[in-house]
């Protein structure tokens, strides 16, 4: 959400019994101002945005440029998943539910499965990184939420 999103981001924690406080980790699929705007609220959280991780004034390394996974717990994993930016990480959640994955704007929405203009519109560093992760997504998970649209189920599409 933007920076000026701080105010629906705090009343929607809030409906769901949450507050700014709770949150331990804080994930921007990539750093464009409106993934990262509300990022403020969240002072206590470790930060990754894209492929950086932080904690107030600490920096982490991690090597996502090679691939690696960077695990949360034993449900939540972050992948690099490139294209969009060249930084783009998706997360993916192990759920009762099947695997979702979290991709920001490696899809904008369900639609641009089937109008590749609606992301390529939309900006790519690497229209054939973009494609590949696409393709990887589509086959691991069982539902994506897309950076500017609804989830939606994947088994059509495989």
């Amino acid at each position: 959400m933007t920076a000026w999103d701080g105010d629906k981001l705090i009343t929607a924690l809030v409906d769901h019994g949450i507050n700014c406080e709770d949150i331990n980790y804080v994930i921007s699929t990539h750093g464009h101002s409106d993934h990262i705007g509300c990022n403020y609220l969240f002072p206590k959280a470790t930060h990754i945005v894209g492929f950086c991780i932080s904690q107030k004034d600490r920096y982490f390394h991690h090597d996502f440029k090679s691939g690696k996974e960077y695990r949360i717990n034993d449900k939540i994993t972050i992948i690099p998943t490139p294209g969009h930016t060249l930084q783009d990480v998706t997360v993916i959640i192990n759920s009762g539910k099947g695997t979702i994955a979290i991709t920001g704007d490696l899809f904008e929405r369900e639609d641009d499965l089937s109008n590749c203009n609606i992301w390529k519109s939309a900006g790519s560093d690497s229209e054939e990184l973009q494609v590949m992760n696409r393709l990887k997504i589509l086959q691991l998970a069982d539902y994506i939420i897309p950076g500017h649209g609804a989830m939606f189920k994947t088994d059509k599409y495989k």
